[in-house]
């Protein structure tokens, strides 16, 4: 079984790999760029609806520990690039049914891109990562190292979804069906966003800062077992709350926060579809 060879070959590692340990890799990445394994995976059991695939994390950085560091440039007087044998550039034609739109986006080897994703110039896929079917990932858009991206979403301009590769147990960054996430908004350390959750330009979102619900009165924050969640259809705004030590109170001080000021409605739909007549 594939998981258990590569857990195998991760936790008891060899003097030198050999071809079959190679051919083993091969066939841990085509998986991943599959989409037949991932990162993490749907999970109802648990509080945030998602699990961490360890084993799979395992092997994505097995693949950095077997990986020789080579010339991977097209011109390397004019461009190089230097990087591991094992991520090369991911492999994508034109039966995958993806736009890499020209303009110097770069997806890497060991990643899922659904069918109709848009990729405009210049964006980031990671390693690990998961995009689904009908995503646009906009200009300046990074999707960092094992985030998992639904179907239909918009990862605006100039936002950083984060990944979390290690530790191997620990959620990467989710964000479900659906979302809107705005220009130069950043979404980090394991957080959660839920189907068709619309983050206005600019929100940060991390396990420190903490998120109002004004509509239904409760605050959302990270624990040490879960990470932060944002709810279905939450319209999220960035926001500040006071200092109440004595010091900053005097100052008139805020520390970053984040505000639900609504939840989606027809009206927010019309406004944050994506057109067709840019597919």
């Amino acid at each position: 079984m594939l998981s258990s060879q590569v857990e195998r070959l991760f936790d008891e590692p060899p003097l030198h790999f050999t071809e079959q340990h190679f051919q083993l890799f091969r066939e841990f990445k085509e998986a991943l760029n599959k989409g037949q394994i991932r990162a993490a995976e749907p999970d109802a059991a648990t509080k945030s609806g998602w699990r961490a695939d360890a084993w799979v994390k395992k092997g994505i950085l097995l693949g950095f520990r077997m990986g020789a560091i080579i010339d991977m440039s097209i011109d390397p007087a004019r461009q190089p690039f230097i990087d591991k044998s094992t991520y090369p550039v991911r492999s994508v034609t034109l039966t995958d049914g993806v736009r890499i739109v020209p303009g110097g986006s770069s997806i890497r080897d060991a990643s899922y891109i659904g069918r109709g994703v848009i990729c405009m110039p210049p964006m980031f896929v990671n390693v690990g990562a998961y995009v689904g079917d009908g995503t646009m990932i906009d200009s300046h858009a990074l999707v960092g190292s094992c985030a998992q991206i639904g179907g239909n979403c918009h990862i605006s301009a100039g936002a950083q979804i984060g990944g979390v590769l290690e530790p191997v147990g620990a959620l990467p960054v989710i964000i479900e069906d659906e979302v809107l996430v705005g220009g130069n908004s950043g979404v980090y350390e394991g957080t959660v966003v839920k189907r068709r959750a619309v983050l206005g330009t600019g929100t940060i979102l991390n396990r420190s800062i903490p998120v109002y619900d004004l509509v239904r009165d409760a605050i959302y924050t990270a624990t040490e077992t879960d990470p932060l969640i944002i709810p279905e259809q939450a319209i999220v705004v960035p926001g500040s709350r006071a200092i109440s030590h004595p010091t900053g109170k005097k100052w008139g001080l805020s520390l970053q926060a984040a505000v639900i000021v609504k939840y989606r409605d027809s009206k927010t739909d019309s406004r944050v579809q994506l057109e067709d007549l840019l597919r």
